[in-house]
């Protein structure tokens, strides 16, 4: 399998960022990709819900995921939208964090909501609460694909190794975490968590980021941590995609998975246990 990794610096505009992803399509199909993956919110990175409730849409209105899919279909591309945040019919006017799997022919094979909500204190100056503008799914999500099962997280999840684990052993083979990862927890974790969750795993995992300084008209502006990363199956990294935007190409073996597996098969080694007082 080729996978396109896009790194951007998405702002609060979708128009500007649906027009990003489109050229970087076109791009990953003539490099050969048979799939692109984006990063979390790649429609709209915002700190204000004001704004987010004027540009953003429900799901089956919004624009950017109507013209992603069709260029899915006019380019035959399989893409990993890393999330769209998106308006629901909630009483409470919360958004929803989705990640989309859409197939070459514009078709959508499966979606999944951020189940864990980033609500941390990571400093004096870092405060966040992703749950009072996102609602938590329930789900977790495996989708089929001609290369390989994806099993899709994003961002914060990626702190909930019990996940993974279960996505691993429900079959997946790669494990998507797009994200928009804060500088300060990205340069202390972010690299060990990825690449624990791929050695505990035995799968690929594709972390799709956003980058830098992002533009905002209202609310307070945003940075990330960027270094999208590629992680092997057996913990090596594969692709480090450092702090500009742009767009990375990275060949995965697909045999790699099961090699890991029958080297340390510890996702058939579980045993119940009892915590003691």
């Amino acid at each position: 399998m080729r996978a396109a990794i896009l790194q951007m610096t998405s702002s609060d505009r979708p128009e500007e960022n649906l027009a990003t992803v489109l050229a970087a399509m076109t791009n990953a199909r003539a490099a050969g990709a048979d799939m692109l993956l984006t990063p979390e919110v790649t429609n709209c990175l915002s700190t204000s819900r004001s704004h987010q409730r004027e540009v953003l849409h429900l799901q089956d209105d919004d624009p950017t995921l109507a013209a992603l899919r069709q260029a899915a279909a006019d380019r035959g591309l399989w893409l990993l939208i890393g999330s769209l945040a998106l308006k629901t019919e909630d009483a409470d006017g919360r958004f929803a964090n989705r990640s989309f799997v859409i197939s070459d022919t514009g078709e959508i094979k499966a979606w999944y909501d951020k189940i864990h909500m980033f609500d941390v204190n990571v400093d004096e100056g870092e405060t966040y609460r992703e749950s009072e503008g996102y609602r938590p799914g329930d789900r977790a999500v495996i989708a089929d694909t001609p290369f390989a099962k994806l099993g899709l997280t994003v961002c914060y999840d990626m702190r909930f190794a019990y996940l993974y684990r279960d996505l691993a052993q429900a079959g997946a083979q790669i494990l998507t975490a797009p994200a928009a990862f804060s500088p300060v927890t990205g340069a202390a974790h972010w690299e060990s968590l990825l690449r624990a969750r791929a050695i505990e795993t035995g799968c690929f995992v594709l972390a799709p980021a956003q980058t830098g300084q992002h533009s905002a008209r209202k609310g307070k502006a945003r940075e990330t941590h960027g270094h999208s990363l590629a992680v092997a199956p057996w913990g090596e990294v594969l692709l480090d995609a450092g702090k500009e935007p742009g767009l990375h190409i990275v060949d995965l073996d697909m045999g790699e998975v099961e090699k890991a597996r029958a080297r340390v098969p510890s996702l058939t080694h579980d045993r119940g246990y009892s915590l003691a007082p």
